[in-house]
């Protein structure tokens, strides 16, 4: 009976044994879980601290990646590269420096002015000479130097005089006829500007961003009385005239085999308070950039935006976006830019996590940089050799990952974006003409944005759809590399009498062709206000 009754006692102390392990077991995960917790609401205070803009720092998401170590060896194992012993040398590391591509140095000293620019020289004789004269001394050399100087604008009155005539004889006769030549055309027919005026005022308002208060004050500065109102007219009616040259660009860049696009709000003028509406930007890669404005940002706008188009559309994982994608003639391409972004945020809660995704990411990145301007087919081999096994390395660790982090912390969102759009991110390895990020399109719509601290709101939907026709042909002038001021001084010279069926020719990606055809030079040479604007124009 001891015997059993001393068993039972044991069994009983080593039941209670195991249940205080188990509780202190559960505690301490209780006390990391709480502090898992304390750290992401930390984080996430900080977060919403930096929204705020009460934080000023940097806003670059900067990863240098030197504490991915372990993360860099996975990523040369899956490359393919010979393995170390896992030491790291002093020599090794100088080397692996050595290899690295460096920076090239930047030229010391002035540099040579632009000789496009006109000179004005200016002789500085000794008060030696200037007093004895010229002929009291030999010239043996000189020396010079050049410097910058500005000139107010010169802006000029066109004054087109058309002689009447009769033919002599007739002018005896009661009604004779009278000869008098046509008007030149202008781009707003008996407007007050020419092309020239309506194309500083353009890329002026457009461009440099400048409000029409702005612009007001500035050609008052110059001696010209130009009200705001004035301005406004100028350019609604210009947009009525170049729209034929966005809508065929918008038509061209259907038909490309994939586009880019993404959205960013707008206030519009109202009664009691601006609403809020939306700019949409359609990138066709090395062709077309293009604006369009949406009242909302819904699955109608995208509808509208998209019309007809089939192919691949690189774009963020927005749900307006879900329903083009279901009938296979639109096919999703993801953004790696968006994935990064969600781990950069994990960075101050998770930091082993965050920094092991980025490492990954940083090495797709290198491998897209090395590629930038390999054709397609060499591409599409690299990322199949090389991206790949990154790509599924990256994915498989998501997937280990998922169930071991906190519900709605940074780290559980980002591996949970990236989990659902595996599919759309891993597309960029099937087709070498595909982008890996949508960074395209953001550059491009910071236009938009920058725009938008100068000049706030727009003042109604006719004055958005103004808006988006020039700042589509300014970012596609950009894109191109062509002079806006002189593009758009020409364009408002040809578009009068241009035949419509053929706008498409005087897009930014057609004009350089389109420049060298006889009957474009004559159709410029013609133009009188267009010769007084050539005297002090820049090169195009």
């Amino acid at each position: 009976m001891h015997e059993y009754l001393a068993r039972l006692q044991s069994e009983v102390d080593e039941l209670r044994a195991r249940v205080e392990t188990e509780s202190a077991e559960r505690l301490k995960l209780g006390e990391e879980r709480e502090q898992y917790r304390r750290l992401y609401m930390e984080a996430l205070e900080r977060c919403k601290t930096l929204e705020r803009g009460i934080i000023a720092g940097r806003k670059a998401e900067s990863y240098s990646g030197q504490d991915g170590q372990l993360a860099l060896q996975v990523l040369e194992q899956l490359l393919g590269a010979e393995p170390d012993d896992g030491a790291s040398t002093p020599e090794a590391e100088a080397a692996s420096r050595d290899e690295r591509p460096r920076p090239r140095p930047k030229p010391t000293g002035r540099k040579p002015l632009p000789e496009h620019l006109p000179r004005v020289e200016i002789e500085v004789l000794p008060p030696e000479v200037e007093r004895e004269g010229l002929n009291a001394f030999e010239r043996i050399g000189e020396e010079t130097r050049e410097t910058l100087e500005h000139r107010p604008a010169s802006v000029v009155v066109v004054r087109v005089v058309r002689p009447k005539f009769v033919r002599r004889g007739d002018a005896t006769e009661q009604e004779p006829v009278v000869l008098i030549a046509d008007a030149p055309e202008l781009p707003i027919e008996r407007g007050l500007a020419g092309p020239g005026m309506l194309s500083d005022t353009t890329v002026r308002r457009w461009g440099d961003h400048c409000p029409t208060n702005r612009l007001e004050s500035i050609y008052a500065r110059e001696g010209i009385e130009l009200a705001r109102s004035t301005i406004c007219s100028w350019h609604m009616q210009l947009a009525e005239l170049a729209s034929c040259v966005v809508d065929a660009m918008y038509e061209d860049a259907l038909t490309q085999p994939y586009l880019c696009t993404d959205a960013t709000g707008v206030l519009v003028q109202a009664k009691e308070r601006c609403r809020r509406a939306h700019f949409w930007v359609l990138v066709a890669p090395e062709k077309h950039v293009l604006f369009r404005y949406s009242r909302k940002h819904d699955s109608a706008a995208v509808d509208q935006l998209l019309a007809g188009y089939e192919g691949y559309l690189v774009a963020d994982a927005h749900s307006v976006y879900d329903h083009i994608y279901g009938d296979n003639a639109i096919t999703e391409v993801g953004c790696w830019a968006h994935a990064r972004r969600y781990f950069f945020k994990a960075l101050s809660s998770d930091p082993d996590r965050a920094k092991h995704a980025l490492s990954l990411m940083k090495g797709l990145f290198r491998i897209e940089r090395d590629l930038a301007t390999a054709p397609r087919k060499k591409r599409e081999k690299a990322r199949k050799a090389k991206s790949k096994p990154i790509v599924d390395a990256f994915f498989r660790w998501c997937d280990e990952q998922r169930p071991r982090v906190l519900d709605e912390a940074p780290i559980s969102k980002a591996l949970n974006y990236a989990h659902n759009q595996r599919v759309a991110l891993a597309r960029f390895l099937d087709d070498g003409r595909l982008p890996m990020t949508n960074n395209i399109s953001e550059r491009h719509l910071r236009r938009e944005a920058i725009g938008r601290k100068n000049w706030l709101f727009v003042g109604s939907d006719d004055g958005a759809r103004t808006n988006t026709i020039f700042v589509s042909l300014l970012a596609s002038c950009q894109l191109h590399g062509i002079e806006p001021r002189a593009y758009l001084r020409d364009l408002f010279c040809l578009l009068p009498s241009w035949p419509k069926k053929r706008a498409l020719e005087l897009a930014p990606a057609y004009w350089r062709e389109t420049l060298e055809h006889e009957d474009t030079q004559q159709r410029l040479a013609a133009n009188v206000y267009r010769s007084v604007t050539l005297e002090q124009s820049p090169p195009e």
